[in-house]
């Protein structure tokens, strides 16, 4: 399948400023004529929202490589750093931050892309017969919903934005933010539209692939942003829920479930039959729709840094990539003896090692206080990477068990525990051995008897679930979550370092060996309870879990600036600015 991140799309090189755009109406209009009446041009078109992800400073390198830590369960390695990145993962939002002011930053890329599927929309509408079931009606249910998750994205970085569901005229060049509660409500109505035009997953040639809109994803987005939109977030110097009655919990969980009831009744879309799957395709590129993965974040191969930022490291040009880089984010070191040891999901999730530079590599033994992400790694890929700084890896943006996840959340909520029970048990069932299932799914879901016991389960699943894909910063801002989840990381971290309380159990000292492969590493203390000495029976051994290992400032780097005050990132300078005094970052009143 070709990825279409970084095409670029000759419709719109009309409209690479507001400027120009504004010069040439009549032209413009002649344009979308012609465009919008043809399937294959409109297709063009449609293409050209997307091209912007693949921008040098847009999702490929600052939004998807920056934003969703420091969380409960995963930080920036380099918390400690002088640096913009670190400062953002501290919560120290400047808003002249080195990396995110610059007027071709995301912000200016995804308003870039709005306007284009602003554009795409009213060609659509006005010369293209969009109506479900035709091609033509994919294209603007795509287009619509492409726009609403550049909308989604802004919101979850940055609270009230500006609404803009035009295309740019001389009256509205300049505009001041909007209060975000709007915006929900029109993204919310865009995405039940979108819904009615778009097909399911592998249903047609133009959703045969994840890089393609299908109704799976539009109706999964569509119930989060119900629940975003519904849930907790600061508004000023609170933290509150919306006020508006639209947005309240009675009015959008039901709308939420039903969507999430959709997507799993269809049949259209799965789990994967194991979590290793879930990432070995991802590695692998494997876009065929209709399992897992519901809708990706297309990459040209020279384009985006996803397994740059978030793989397992390799140091040097080795046997299994040309370039070294990965490593950048990790999870806490707590959260491996978080995990049920039996859960497969852990030893995916968190790998304890990086890879030496020599070539061929081998596996080395990392400190605790640093640990790699494996949902991602060069050594599951099909192809040599060879950029600099580009893997091409796309960027799963939604999952099926998301979609169990909500479901669950959401019966909770409304109609207790028993009612969730069958999707939490679907998705721990994945996570067990099927001889497992008995202790690990069954009677640990139904010993969950209250609302407020499911409830704190499900903010432990969505945890082990997406541990790494830097879902879980929104999600504890929904849950009025914060800043109590990164004081509790703390001190599970400080009980680490000590085994002392739930970590009691904890290796001191870890040993291992170079297994026969001269590549792989052999533990004996990184699981609870190895505590015994290991010394003749393994070549290597050093200090696993003390204080010198896991020092205070680390610690201390979880967070700077309180979280609950520092949610949102600011409006960055370089656009407030050039705004002509429309925007500033003061709360809406």
């Amino acid at each position: 399948m070709k990825k279409i991140a970084y095409i670029p799309i000759l419709f719109f090189v009309v409209f690479t400023s507001c400027e120009e755009y504004l010069d040439a109406p009549t032209q413009s209009t002649m344009d979308e004529s012609l465009i919008f009446s043809n399937v294959e041009l409109a297709q063009g078109a449609i293409d050209g929202i997307k091209e912007v992800m693949g921008q040098t400073n847009s999702y490929r390198g600052r939004f998807l490589t920056h934003y969703g830590s420091n969380t409960d369960i995963e930080w920036y390695n380099s918390s400690t750093s002088d640096n913009a990145r670190s400062d953002l993962a501290r919560y120290v939002n400047s808003t002249t931050n080195s990396d995110m002011n610059r007027d071709n930053v995301y912000w200016a890329m995804l308003y870039r892309g709005i306007e284009r599927a602003n554009i795409c929309i009213r060609g659509l509408r006005t010369y293209g017969n969009p109506v479900p079931g035709t091609e033509m009606g994919q294209l603007l249910g795509e287009a619509i919903t492409l726009r609403s998750i550049y909308y989604a994205d802004l919101l979850k970085a940055h609270g009230d934005i500006v609404y803009r569901f035009e295309p740019i005229t001389s009256e509205t060049i300049y505009l001041p933010k909007t209060n975000r509660d709007e915006i929900y409500k029109h993204l919310i109505a865009d995405l039940e539209e979108a819904a009615t035009l778009v097909a399911w997953p592998g249903e047609t040639e133009m959703t045969a692939t994840t890089e393609q809109v299908n109704k799976a994803f539009v109706k999964g987005l569509r119930a989060r942003l119900c629940l975003v939109a519904a849930g907790y977030a600061q508004r000023g110097n609170s933290i509150s829920r919306s006020s508006d009655p639209e947005l309240s919990v009675s009015t959008l969980y039901p709308i939420a479930l039903q969507e999430c009831k959709d997507v799993i009744n269809s049949g259209a879309a799965s789990l994967e039959t194991s979590f290793e799957t879930v990432w070995r395709k991802n590695c692998e590129e494997n876009v065929t729709a209709g399992t897992e993965s519901l809708w990706e974040i297309p990459f040209a191969p020279g384009r985006g840094r996803h397994l740059y930022t978030y793989g397992v490291e390799h140091q040097a040009k080795d046997q299994y990539t040309g370039q070294p880089r990965g490593g950048m984010y990790g999870p806490l070191p707590n959260v491996f003896y978080d995990y049920d040891a039996k859960d497969t999901r852990r030893d995916i999730t968190c790998v304890p090692y990086n890879w030496s530079q020599s070539d061929p590599a081998q596996q080395e033994l990392m400190g605790i206080d640093t640990w790699n992400f494996g949902k991602w790694r060069y050594e599951w890929m099909n192809r040599r990477v060879t950029s600099t700084n580009d893997d091409g890896l796309n960027k799963i943006y939604m999952r099926y068990a998301e979609i169990l996840l909500m479901a669950a959340e959401i019966e909770n909520e409304l109609n207790g525990p028993s009612a969730a029970a069958p999707y939490l048990k679907q998705l721990r069932q994945r996570a067990f051995n099927q001889e497992d299932w008995s202790e690990k799914v069954d009677a640990y879901v139904n010993g969950l008897s209250s609302k407020e016991a499911m409830f704190n389960a499900i903010v432990d699943e969505q945890a082990y679930e997406f541990c790494g894909e830097m879902e879980r910063k929104q999600a504890l801002i929904r849950w009025n979550l914060l800043k109590t989840k990164l004081d509790e990381a703390k001190v599970k971290m400080d009980d680490l370092r000590y085994q002392s309380g739930e970590y009691s159990d904890v290796p001191e000292r870890i040993y291992y060996n170079l297994l026969d492969d001269n590549e792989t590493l052999d533990f004996y203390g990184l699981e609870r309870g190895e505590t015994e000495d290991m010394s003749t029976e393994y070549t290597f051994s050093e200090n696993w879990a003390t204080p010198s290992q896991l020092e205070d400032e680390k610690i201390g780097a979880l967070y700077t600036n309180d979280p609950d005050q520092n949610q949102f990132w600011p409006i960055w300078q370089v656009f407030i600015d050039a705004s002509n005094g429309m925007l500033n970052n003061d709360p809406i009143e």
